[in-house]
């Protein structure tokens, strides 16, 4: 979309000399790439304080103990990137009240 904008001359020579950007147009696209990002890091500093994560030995010991009990997987299923399984445990325990 072709929009005409008034921009102050030494903010646009400034910013683009910061972020090594060779034209303007690359200069503005960014800045808006980087407010439509803000959206997205709000909602990751609304969760702040409502995820739990249990990086102990103790967690992680029950963790493998699991594993170790369940059946291996095939070769053909990959294993995911992130397994919040200690950290599900330790959360039921919290809830019980049976956490230190």
């Amino acid at each position: 979309m072709r929009t005409n904008i008034e921009i102050d001359d030494k903010l646009m020579a400034d910013v683009m000399a910061a972020g090594g950007f060779k034209t303007k147009r690359e200069a503005v696209e960014a800045g808006l790439k980087l407010i439509k990002r803000r959206e997205a890091y709000a909602a990751i500093r609304a969760a702040r304080g409502t995820l739990f994560w249990d990086d102990s030995e103790e967690a992680w010991a029950q963790y493998r103990a699991s594993l170790a009990t369940e059946p291996a997987a095939s070769a053909s299923q990959a294993a995911p990137a992130v397994d919040a399984k200690p950290a599900q445990r330790l959360r039921r325990k919290v809830a019980r009240g049976s956490a230190a």
